[in-house]
């Protein structure tokens, strides 16, 4: 069984499958855009300096930015 790991903390080119959330003060809208669990991702792209962190949902081919503190409560496995 693999750990699971928050997504900020992945690296340019990881692939992982959203597995759970850190809390619920993330808001609905994750869900709507595809950070559903089971949904397999991609990190496309990592801005410096705490910058977004650029997203690719797989199933449906979009590309979506995120802020890093956002992405510390998506927790997942890598592929």
């Amino acid at each position: 069984m693999q750990d699971k790991i928050a997504l900020d903390k992945l690296n340019k080119g990881d692939e992982a499958i959203i597995d759970s959330f850190a809390n619920d003060s993330l808001p609905a809208k994750f869900y709507e855009l595809g950070f559903a669990p089971g949904s397999i991702i991609k990190v496309k792209h990592k801005a410096p300096f705490n910058g977004p962190i650029c997203i690719n949902i797989l199933h449906d081919d979009s590309l979506i930015a995120i802020r890093k503190s956002e992405a510390a409560l998506i927790l997942a496995r890598k592929k």
